[in-house]
């Protein structure tokens, strides 16, 4: 037990620091892959409590990291012997303001929530993706989580007007301003959004919100090619004026595994197809998204006459199109399943990669050439966020061997780099990817970086060991 803990617990409560075996929550990641050993769990509900906590782990030479939802699957939690900081407290809404259309919460607040309280104001935080029941807003921040929205309303970056940081030495940097437009100096926000608790902790931020789509039109297709998906998106947004919502990529492999695992869950056609795509359009626009006297949207007109016109070119092969809310939800419940299907497989290899639209292809066939000769024997499942390039690229090798997977890893970077991609795209660095950044970011960024960080975190306390590799 560190001699923080009387100082922590005359700052925060004797119920508020954990240690021993009431910090078992907080010793493990999602994955189960990372374990942490911190001295002590200390739950601040306020960011002074988070500012006090900082200069108490300050004063007593502690690294500290922080821990929102705990669903991340790269490392960025872990810790050996320093102060884990749960903002799980920290779990208000602030303020949200219908007119103009903003939520201001703490970073502690579960995404679900703020998709409840968006609902209520007829609004929709449309930061979406499967563990939103336990992921938080700081959390998502800190890693600029992506998710199956971000086609149409961006990544969590993009969607963030203005954060509230906590620094090393407990000093609280206000930047929770609610301006669209704010040239008065460097982008300080930005910053801190993606870097996992290296520069400073988020406590609070300012979030656009959306108005609530009045309709879906939410269809599985399955084509005769990757190409052919990219046309069919392509036709869709300029059909319906860039209204694609989401334009998720379920080939084969993955619907085989989602069979195998779940046969409660019914496949949308007869037979498995190499190519298909879970594709949503959605809209706010009462003409669109009122009914008809037999049921029908009018905005299903549009994906359907796309569908019909590529259905006789022969680009389209089969479609099923949702025709209640039940069919659609069933449509996304095979897409939110990934993770499960994906990590019942052991060993694992997972990559989280990013490439232009059109090169998506070009990765899937060179690593499907590529692997046999690292592991023959090796299989692979791909599942994506087509609509913007974001691949999930899973290998199961034969064997567990950090060489073996360092041997893989590698050459997916070497085929990202070759397509102009990149090796991260929502998931966050952390520690499984320290070894991607020390190869492939450009040495001058590392330097840059390497530099506020010393800048800002002298001590290298904050969150230490993730991110960076070492100079």
């Amino acid at each position: 037990m560190t001699h923080a803990v009387p100082d922590l617990i005359a700052a925060l409560g004797p119920a508020n620091v954990l240690t021993g075996p009431d910090m078992a929550a907080y010793t493990h990641d999602w994955t189960g892959k990372y374990t942490s050993r911190p001295c002590a769990v200390a739950r601040p509900a306020s960011t002074a409590e988070v500012a006090a906590t900082l200069r108490i782990a300050q004063a007593h030479g502690l690294s500290v990291v922080p821990a929102g939802g705990r669903t991340g699957l790269v490392g960025g939690l872990m810790t050996d012997g320093g102060l884990m900081v749960s903002l799980d407290r920290m779990n208000r809404i602030r303020a949200l303001r219908p007119s103009s259309r903003v939520v201001v919460a703490e970073a502690g607040v579960i995404l679900s929530s703020l998709h409840d309280a968006a609902a209520a104001e007829n609004l929709y935080f449309p930061l979406w993706f499967g563990a939103r029941g336990s992921a938080t807003l700081g959390g998502a921040l800190s890693t600029n989580a992506g998710g199956s929205n971000v086609l149409r309303y961006g990544s969590t970056r993009a969607l963030c007007l203005g954060v509230e940081v906590v620094l090393a030495d407990g000093r609280v940097l206000d930047l929770m301003g609610e301006l669209h437009k704010d040239n008065s100096g460097y982008a300080l926000k930005d910053m801190f959004i993606g870097a996992e608790g290296t520069l400073g902790f988020i406590t609070a931020a300012v979030m656009k919100l959306v108005p609530a789509p009045r309709a879906h039109a939410t269809a599985m297709v399955a084509l005769r090619s990757l190409d052919d998906a990219l046309h069919l998106l392509n036709r869709l947004q300029q059909a319906t004026g860039g209204a694609v919502a989401a334009f998720e990529y379920m080939p084969g492999p993955y619907m085989r595994r989602l069979a195998a695992a779940r046969p409660d869950i019914r496949l949308p056609f007869d037979r498995i197809h190499d190519t298909a795509i879970l594709v949503e359009i959605a809209t706010t626009i009462p003409d669109q998204a009122t009914p008809r006297d037999d049921g029908s949207l009018p905005l299903t007109d549009s994906l359907e006459t796309v569908l019909a016109a590529m259905l006789d070119e022969g680009a389209v092969l089969d479609a099923e199109l949702a025709r209640s809310d039940t069919q659609r939800a069933t449509m996304w419940q095979r897409r939110e399943l990934a993770a499960e299907v994906t990590f019942a497989r052991k060993p694992s290899i997972d990559t989280d990669v990013s490439l232009p639209l059109d090169r998506v292809g070009d990765f899937l066939s060179a690593m499907q050439a590529a692997l046999p000769t690292i592991d023959p024997g090796a299989d692979s499942l791909a599942i994506a966020h087509l609509g913007d390039g974001n691949i999930h690229y899973t290998v199961f090798p034969t064997r567990d061997d950090p060489a073996l997977a360092e041997a893989v890893v590698t050459k997916v970077e070497d085929v990202v780099q070759s397509l102009r991609g990149s090796f991260s795209a929502e998931h966050g660095v952390g520690l499984s990817k320290k070894g991607s950044m020390a190869r492939r970011k450009n040495p001058v960024a590392l330097q840059v970086m390497r530099s506020l960080k010393a800048a800002l975190d002298p001590d290298n306390r904050m969150n230490p060991g993730k991110v960076l590799p070492e100079a």
